[in-house]
């Protein structure tokens, strides 16, 4: 657990270097688009994935919830 902590630590450190590196440069870079577009459509594609195969389970399990807060 302390590998994946410390490993988890490192990228996150990484990035927010690189983040400030972008931020702090001359404005001359555009960005890549292409590849904020294809993150944005590959995130949407696994929510729709996620939800296809674990809704029924959800929805059941959040019914159950509701029902026994309110009571019969």
């Amino acid at each position: 657990m302390q590998k994946l902590l410390s490993r988890t630590a490192r990228l996150v450190r990484a990035a927010g270097s690189s983040v400030s590196r972008r931020l702090a440069g001359d404005g001359a870079e555009r960005g890549d688009v292409p590849g904020w577009v294809l993150i944005t459509l590959m995130t949407a594609g696994l929510v729709i994935a996620l939800w296809a195969v674990a809704g029924p389970a959800l929805t059941a399990a959040f019914s159950d919830a509701i029902s026994s807060v309110s009571g019969p």
